[in-house]
């Protein structure tokens, strides 16, 4: 418990520092006269750009997946092999896909609903942002070196620095300069890069945790990370495609709406940052137990991690019932969007624990083995446990009913991936270096589903 808590609380230290910064984009926005269009453009905007990070928290999942077991079992080397090119990929991925998106933006707008002044707003935003991917991509993936190493204060700098960044540039660009939402997305990228900057410092310098890359270990090495790698991206782009979902349902609503959306979006990670730096570190800590073949200590982390999120979660809830009202004159909100924000500070906000619980389990999978598990998990959340939900919800009470909706549709995969992760951890947390018994129950499941071979199971793994 000492050690998930001392890796967490500097992990949400890191992360809420950096959601607190693109808070701030948020609200110095909402202090200027455009702001309902504003906060809304940002909102459209982030959901194109929460699509790449889905990207760039796959490859650095990967990363995680890989060098900590090597870590766990002392084979430094491999692991300084494995994190090179860990980054080498990241940089040739999130560059192309930076490309991609930056040249399909207005199409992007389009799907999301975007019209008029907010859309022009929100292209001017996403212009600046997205070539910003990369050097954030890797800053990632040198964070999810350091967790693996167990340095969870440089793996906090790396976000936190970040943070103070964007903070100081925000006022600077949008106020002083007079640059609006322009200067808002320069603070991003130039906080972006200082990210990328102090990873380096940590994984290079610090750790020596960086092997010269070679052409014939940067293929070979591709396939492993790709294996765990895909499935991890597929995993987490289902988020950011059930938001953009939701927000193109709640875009019919108009842009106060939007606004009230794009808030609780901002709210959320700060007050749950503690849960979405727990499951970072849950992965880093069942992988090294996985290497040194301590099955009982993964169940415990596990359990313990959910402990964590359970009390995480209340404390967070009455924080943000009881601060709502302050929320909501802090924006400026009023109307519809002062009412999105009050419910789901007062009556919704509980229910992230069950994503908290469905973040921790895919941590498990990872690590051990098992991304597919996580990829099913999270896209049959994003379908069938939002869609029905948000159009069931909005035909009933319109934009409040769609973020309830959203929320609810999480509780049973919550529940569900616990329970999964528990037998996998049963299956094949031994450490074995043979692969599980093909006629277990429990692995007859979960690779009737995946369509996995035990031979398929041990790549996988990283043995």
């Amino acid at each position: 418990m000492r050690h998930l808590l001392v890796m967490t609380g500097t992990g949400a230290l890191g992360l809420v520092a950096i959601f607190i910064g693109d808070l701030a984009n948020i609200y110095f926005l909402s202090l200027l006269e455009e702001r309902q269009a504003l906060v809304a453009a940002v909102g459209y905007g982030s959901s194109v750009l929460m699509l790449t990070i889905g990207i760039g928290i796959g490859l650095a999942i990967a990363a995680t997946a890989l060098v900590s077991p090597s870590l766990g079992a002392g084979h430094t080397v491999r692991a300084r092999r494995l994190s090179a090119n860990a980054h080498l990929w990241t940089f040739v991925i999130s560059s192309v896909l930076a490309v991609l998106v930056w040249v399909l933006i207005p199409q992007f707008l389009d799907l999301l609903g975007a019209t008029g002044r907010t859309r022009e707003l929100a292209v001017s935003y996403l212009t600046i942002a997205v070539p910003a991917l990369p050097p954030l991509a890797l800053g990632m993936t040198s964070s999810a070196v350091l967790r693996s190493i167990g340095d969870a204060r440089r793996a906090m700098n790396v976000t936190l620095f970040g943070a103070i960044t964007n903070v100081i540039l925000d006022p600077i660009l949008i106020f002083g300069f007079d640059m609006g939402i322009e200067g808002a997305a320069w603070a991003s990228a130039m906080a972006r890069v200082s990210v990328m900057l102090i990873g380096f410092y940590g994984v290079v310098v610090v750790h020596g945790l960086m092997g010269r890359p070679k052409w014939r270990t940067f293929l070979a090495d591709g396939r492993p990370l790709a294996a765990i790698a895909v499935p991890a991206v597929a995993t987490n782009l289902a988020t950011p495609a059930a938001n953009a979902y939701i927000t193109a349902v709640i875009s019919q609503h108009g842009d106060s709406a939007v606004a009230g959306w794009t808030i609780i979006g901002r709210i959320m990670p700060v007050a749950f940052g503690a849960i979405f730096a727990l499951s970072g570190v849950v992965g880093p800590i069942v992988g090294q137990n996985y290497g040194a073949n301590d099955k009982a200590r993964m169940h415990e982390t596990l359990r313990l991690s959910l402990y964590v999120t359970g009390a995480f979660t209340v404390v967070a809830w009455g924080l943000l019932a009881l601060s709502a009202p302050l929320i909501v004159n802090q924006f400026q909100a009023s109307g519809e969007t002062a009412e999105l924000i009050t419910l789901f500070c007062r009556w919704l906000s509980p229910l992230f624990f069950f994503l908290g619980a469905l973040f921790i389990s895919n941590a498990v999978f990872n690590t051990l083995g098992r991304p597919h598990v996580s990829t099913a998990l999270n896209w049959a959340r994003a379908t069938l446990g939002t869609v029905p939900f948000v159009l069931a919800g909005e035909a009933v009470a319109g934009a409040p009913g769609v973020i309830t909706g959203q929320m609810l549709g999480g509780v049973a995969f919550g529940i569900i991936a616990v329970a999964l992760a528990h037998r996998l951890i049963d299956v094949i947390g031994d450490g074995s270096t043979t692969a599980p018994p093909a006629n277990g129950r429990v692995n007859a499941t979960v690779d009737g589903i995946l369509g996995l071979s035990p031979a398929t199971t041990q790549a996988g793994a990283g043995k």
